[in-house]
């Protein structure tokens, strides 16, 4: 018989919320028809920002949100995102040269910053390393920041409608420094975040989280460079509050109509699966030079990265893919291996928020749709905040070459406030599971709770037209010493229950 069993004598420590991250970026329509569709539009808003998303987006409970880039933040000056509208400048931004839209500066600090507030989520502010100076940043979070009355850069945001501080915690510095960021030397850009990191410490405030740009995907090399030269005794402490990476599973085959076969499935969940080397690998050439791990690791960008066009704007916006449940069971499959190494992961944060790579929502005009993404992470929000348990998956296994052989059914756990929250995904494409729940050091009430989300065709999209067509169903389960678990093939599936 196969099994899933869960062990609640044992735990890697609590899941940070900040692992159930998101991010949004000035790209394509992410904002602009996106999230944002002004005061004045036909569309119900809220203060300029999309109702619909707005109420859908809290739902979920989303603890951070990055902003403004990715490589918008290479040319941005935060000060055009000031004051009122009306007069701010319009730009050529970072991906003029691929779409030809112009930035209109109607999101700036303090559009972010409400929406933030709408939602429930932290902001997590990536700051131009690039072409600016250290001061232009210390001035930002200055602004940001300082009590009103002390300064005239905090006397200027009251004036501009925030009274209070902004408190922004989260400051990236820089942001992928080994490409378009710079394509800078790994001890480069440490000895960059050095400098900035030194006039930041000037402010005197204790709790700004400052964040190192580290690697692209499994390169080592550059995280040993630059750890390297970050611990560099003669330096001293440099304040420093985590490493980032970056990693997506780039450019997956599809056909003329954006529909994958069996094979392509296999090919991006094994790749999808390859997070697991990544973050172990950084973590052990941090630990090279950092071995207290005073420094945390961030996933700050990752998800599926199709080839462009198939998004309902059929390219105009940049990047725009639509998600199906290939896209939710990588989300799944990633999450559970961000809970298992919740001793490692500090935050991640999923790319992008709407009308882009990996997107929970679709919009255009007065349209708007929760895209099977979404569904995941309403599904995994239990786990925020949680006790993570190890589960042990004696599922089967799935095998390709060149890669390491994969749990058929990946899955974590963790218990708050005395239930558990069991998360599932089925890998295999076209075979549906079933197995036995087992505990170690402890025990479940009887009646529990199974949601799970699935299609008979995984290849099914949530569009405009059809916005249902992938949601996840509910229903009550008897957990008895002869019960067993189905779940569908290409599937997600959460089960929660009360631990006696």
């Amino acid at each position: 018989m196969k099994n899933i069993t869960i062990d609640f004598s044992h735990s890697k420590g609590n899941i940070n919320p900040n692992i159930y991250g998101h991010f949004s970026e000035h790209i394509g329509g992410v904002f602009y028809d996106g999230l944002w569709v002004g005061e004045d539009s036909k569309v119900e808003n809220i203060r300029g920002f999309r109702k619909s998303l707005v109420e859908s987006f809290k739902k979920i409970a989303p603890p951070v949100l990055r902003w403004p880039g990715g490589c918008f933040a290479e040319t941005y000056d935060w000060r055009d995102g000031i004051g009122p509208r009306e007069n701010r400048p319009r730009r050529v931004n970072w991906w003029y040269h691929c779409d030809h839209r112009v930035e209109p500066n109607h999101v700036g600090t303090h559009e972010f910053i409400d929406f933030c507030r709408m939602v429930g989520a932290e902001p997590y502010f990536a700051a131009n390393m690039t072409t600016v100076s250290p001061l232009h940043i210390r001035d930002w979070i200055e602004y940001c920041n300082f009590p009103a009355g002390l300064t005239t850069l905090s006397d200027e945001r009251a004036a501009n409608g925030s009274a209070e501080p902004f408190n922004v915690q989260y400051w990236g510095i820089g942001n992928e420094n080994w490409g378009d960021g710079g394509q800078m030397t790994p001890e480069l850009c440490a000895d960059e975040y050095r400098r900035f990191a030194a006039i930041m410490k000037s402010l005197g405030l204790k709790d700004l989280k400052l964040i190192l740009c580290g690697a692209n995907g499994k390169d080592l090399n550059w995280t040993r460079r630059l750890m390297k030269e970050w611990s560099d005794s003669r330096h001293g402490w440099i304040s420093t509050y985590g490493m980032s990476i970056h990693y997506y599973v780039h450019k997956i085959a599809e056909d003329e109509n954006f529909r994958f076969n069996e094979d392509q499935w296999y090919d991006n969940i094994f790749r999808a699966d390859y997070m697991r080397e990544v973050i172990d690998g950084h973590r052990g050439a941090m630990d090279e030079f950092d071995p207290q791990r005073r420094i945390k690791l961030i996933v700050d960008e990752w998800g599926n990265w199709h080839r462009d066009g198939s998004g309902p704007s059929k390219g105009y916006n940049l990047f725009e893919q639509q998600s199906s449940m290939r896209d939710a069971v990588v989300a799944a499959l990633t999450l559970n291996i961000f809970n298992d190494r919740c001793d490692i992961v500090d935050m991640a944060n999923v790319a992008q928020l709407c009308n882009n790579l990996h997107s929970l929502y679709l919009t255009a005009g007065e349209n708007f749709v929760e895209t099977p993404n979404y569904h995941v992470f309403a599904m995994y929000k239990g786990h925020q905040g949680g006790r993570q348990c190890p589960v042990i998956s004696n599922t089967g296994s799935i095998e390709r070459e060149g890669f390491a052989p994969l749990d058929t059914v990946s899955a974590s756990a963790s218990v708050k406030d005395g239930i558990l929250t069991l998360t599932m995904a089925n890998l295999n494409m076209t075979t549906s599971q079933n197995f036995a729940l087992n505990c170690i050091g402890g025990s479940l009430a009887e009646e529990a709770t199974l949601c799970v989300l699935a299609h008979e065709d995984p290849n099914t999209k949530n569009t405009f037209e059809d916005p249902f067509a992938v949601t996840p169903t509910e229903t009550t389960i008897k957990l008895t010493a002869d019960s067993t678990i189905e779940l569908p093939p290409a599937s997600v599936a959460v089960l929660t229950a009360k631990v006696l």
